[in-house]
């Protein structure tokens, strides 16, 4: 039975391998992403490869007006989603913000993904077994919560790789509370950890710090596999709550799993973004 699942990121790297793979199993692929000319570049190529439905939203996660426009474009053109993948996300070298003011990984990698899927839960509601994937990171070790660092302005001691940690954190501690309001209900939140993937999020990086990483890194293939298992598969029917890793194991730090400090990061972000929902 096909399976609506709609990817933000999916251009390119994962999302679009994960798109690839769901396609040539048949299933209907939302594409939502930033660019309209890679997003249709995408869908031409996944048409190509497999029976599936494509289509397109797009969807710039550097903007909460935005984030809300698409998901209401969405809210309108489909009756329910099965499966929602929160994929998309950046590195940042320099100090830089969203169109709102927050710190750019901060708004893009969890603000941005929190509003939207807030949004896009009642679609997720209406299908007999919905299910949320964030992408997160073992980088969510080196992160923290430091509210007064959500905004580009007050970020003053800003650091690239802390600072992607904190949304990576963000991640995994909005789907864990996620699944535990969710829990009884007909839809899962889980996160999983990609492994260091060979793609545009590390091409970003200068030339000799790249050419060191890349000796680490996988291809998209491998977390794209992990992610369809997670979207479709029996096996995870009824998880929630959990956090699975491809190329490391699913170790998650203490903080990620302070249910006290989820829901703070919970509360301080709906007063961010409750205008828009």
């Amino acid at each position: 039975m096909s399976k609506t699942v709609l990817i933000t990121g999916a251009n390119a790297g994962i999302g679009l391998k994960t798109a690839e793979l769901l396609v040539q199993q048949g299933h209907h692929v939302i594409l939502a992403c930033r660019n309209p000319e890679k997003a249709e570049q995408a869908k031409q190529q996944l048409q190509r490869a497999g029976s599936g439905q494509v289509d397109l939203v797009q969807l710039d996660l550097n903007s909460l007006s935005k984030v809300s426009e698409a998901a209401e474009q969405v809210l309108k053109n489909y009756d329910q989603i099965d499966v929602l993948i929160n994929n998309a996300g950046l590195i940042s070298q320099q100090l830089d913000s969203t169109e709102d003011g927050y710190e750019k990984h901060f708004g893009v990698n969890y603000l941005g993904h929190y509003l939207w899927t807030m949004k896009l839960l009642p679609l997720l509601k209406k299908t007999p077994e919905g299910r949320i994937i964030h992408l997160s990171s073992i980088a969510h070790w080196g992160g923290s919560i430091q509210p007064e660092k959500f905004s580009a302005v007050n970020n003053k001691r800003y650091i690239m790789f802390p600072s992607y940690g904190s949304s990576k954190l963000q991640n995994l501690l909005f789907s864990n509370h996620l699944a535990r309001q969710l829990k009884g209900s007909t839809v899962t939140s889980n996160a999983m950890h990609p492994g260091v993937v060979d793609s545009e999020l590390y091409r970003q990086l200068p030339k000799f710090q790249y050419m060191f990483v890349k000796l680490a890194l996988i291809p998209p293939s491998k977390p794209a596999e992990k992610l369809v298992q997670m979207a479709l598969s029996d096996s995870w029917k009824n998880k929630n709550g959990e956090y699975a890793s491809v190329q490391t194991p699913a170790l998650t730090s203490a903080k990620s799993k302070d249910v006290q400090l989820a829901q703070k990061l919970y509360d301080l972000s709906y007063e961010l973004v409750k205008e828009y929902l």
